[in-house]
């Protein structure tokens, strides 16, 4: 058993909480508010995750520090340097290994399968943010000053995931009612989805496991399937009529991104939906021996997740 400080209460910064407490470690979370589970093995703390004087005090004798914060979409640019810097600094100063939770942004539109030796060559503003994170943080790897490993996933589905995505509460709604589902996407490309409890469980393995540490890694995911294809089998499960799945047009997103900071952010990365998105993640699986849970099994306790929401 060790310590394990976790920097954001958000849908993987709680799953992952949740998850190592229920293992019997000390799990700390940190947010500004002192937010997050509430259960026994978890101590929960309030404050700033950029003043990294006060975080290699949370850390001291912490076995991992994993960063699941997750600042405004709008404000990458601004909030995450500070975050990301404090979090290398506390990882410096308390001898625990940096676990960062990312994305595949960095590596900007490709026309292949994505793979974690693929460069980091996006063009985008927040896909620039992200590879320069992790070039920092192996920098100092290499270095010998800290251990370091990052974590990188597709877009999230499965409990607890927020309103805001894509793949939540305005997807699943529609297609239990037998109403159409809009998206700002096209609904018959292929595209990776990551199951959110399998990110938490890759979370854990790579803060623990030295092989992880000095590279990055893709979580387990399973086959990906295009989005209409997600919403059939959805429906299906749930008993529910086959789904009208339709593209919200592209002059209406940016229309409407005038008046919203978020969907004004979406045009960095529509690329991201208007053609294959794939992650690989047959590195992880090999070195670790974890596969992503099947995506009818993914999908049966998302659906159990979200119907208990509605009902309490």
């Amino acid at each position: 058993m060790g310590k394990h400080v976790i920097i954001g209460a958000g849908q993987v910064g709680s799953q992952l909480a949740e998850s190592l407490a229920a293992g019997g470690h000390e799990t700390v979370v940190v947010t500004r508010s002192g937010s997050g589970p509430d259960m026994p093995g978890i101590t929960r703390v309030a404050a700033d995750a950029g003043d990294g004087g006060r975080l290699i005090g949370i850390a001291k004798g912490a076995d991992a520090l994993y960063n699941c914060a997750n600042p405004q979409y709008h404000r990458w640019a601004q909030d995450w340097p500070p975050i990301a810097n404090a979090m290398l600094a506390a990882a410096q100063g308390s001898g625990a290994v940096l676990v960062t939770l990312s994305n595949l942004y960095g590596y900007g539109p490709v026309d292949r399968p994505m793979t974690e030796d693929l460069p980091l060559a996006s063009i985008g503003t927040k896909g620039q943010v992200r590879a320069k994170m992790w070039a920092d943080a192996l920098a100092v790897h290499q270095a010998g000053r800290a251990r370091v490993t990052e974590v990188r996933g597709s877009d999230y589905f499965g409990p607890g995931m927020t309103g805001q995505s894509i793949f939540g509460d305005r997807f699943i709604a529609p297609i239990l009612a037998g109403k159409p589902v809009r998206i700002p996407a096209d609904p018959d490309q292929p595209h990776s989805l990551t199951y959110l409890p399998d990110v938490a469980r890759a979370l854990a393995t790579v803060g623990s496991d030295e092989r992880a540490w000095g590279r990055a890694w893709h979580v387990p995911t399973s086959r990906a399937l295009t989005i209409r294809q997600v919403a059939e089998r959805l429906a299906t499960l749930a008993g529910a009529p086959a789904p009208r799945v339709t593209s919200i047009p592209h002059w209406m997103m940016r229309a409407a991104g005038l008046f919203s900071p978020l969907l004004r952010e979406l045009e960095e990365t529509r690329y991201q939906f208007v053609r294959p998105f794939i992650l690989d993640s047959s590195a992880f699986e090999s070195t670790f021996g974890i596969a992503p849970t099947p995506t009818d099994v993914a999908l049966k306790q998302t659906l159990s997740w979200w119907r208990a929401g509605r009902a309490a």
